[in-house]
C-alpha cells in the first residue's frame, strides 16, 4: 500500500476510502494525519512502548502485548519484500518462512483501538495487525500499514485521492 502509485485505480479508491473512515471516526482528516505525524515524532517506535500504548493530546492507541522492536524491524524488513499476491508470508522453503509465521500468530491475535479524546469528535475505530486470509496467505493490514509504516506523504496521497 505504501506504493500507492503504483496500485490500480480500484485499490487506490479502496485504501482511500478506508483511511477516509478511519479519520473520520477519529475526527477528521486533519486530526488523522496530527496523530500519523505524532506517530512519527516519537524517538522510539511506537509500537515498542512497554505500556502498549501511545498517547497524545487529541487521543490513544492502545494494544494488549508487548512488542518487541526486534519483530518491528522484521515487519519494516518483511513488509518492503514482494511476495505473490502482496502475501506477507514467504513461500515455504525460505529461511524467513519459520520466523514470518511466528510474527503472524504472535501479532495476530491482538487488536488495537484507536480512540479520539473527546467522544464527540468521533468514536474511533479498532483494527489487527495482520489479515489472514488461509492458511499460506496473510496481508498486512492496510490500517495498520498506515498508521505506523506508511510516510505522511502516501498517507495524505491516499487521503487526496479523487476517482
Amino acid at each position: 500500500m505504501c506504493n500507492f502509485h503504483n496500485l490500480s485505480d480500484e485499490e487506490k479508491l479502496h485504501y482511500h476510502k478506508l483511511l477516509l473512515t478511519c479519520a473520520t471516526n477519529f475526527g477528521g482528516l486533519n486530526f488523522f494525519l496530527q496523530l500519523i505525524e505524532a506517530l512519527r515524532d516519537v524517538s522510539s517506535h511506537p509500537l515498542c512502548s512497554r505500556h502498549q500504548d501511545f498517547l497524545f493530546d487529541l487521543g490513544t492507541i492502545r494494544w494488549g502485548k508487548v512488542i518487541f522492536n526486534d519483530k518491528v524491524q522484521f515487519i519494516e524488513k518483511m513488509r518492503k519484500e514482494k511476495h505473490e499476491n502482496g502475501n506477507f508470508l514467504p513461500d515455504r522453503e525460505s529461511k524467513n518462512y519459520k520466523r514470518t509465521l511466528n510474527l503472524v500468530r504472535t501479532l495476530s491475535p491482538i487488536t488495537f483501538s484507536v480512540r479520539p479524546s473527546l467522544r464527540e469528535n468521533g468514536e474511533g475505530f479498532d483494527f489487527k495487525a495482520f489479515d489472514i486470509i488461509d492458511e499460506n496467505t496473510t496481508k498486512i493490514n492496510p490500517i495498520f500499514d498506515a498508521l505506523f509504516f506508511c510516510s505522511i506523504g502516501t498517507v495524505k496521497a491516499i487521503l487526496e485521492y479523487r476517482a
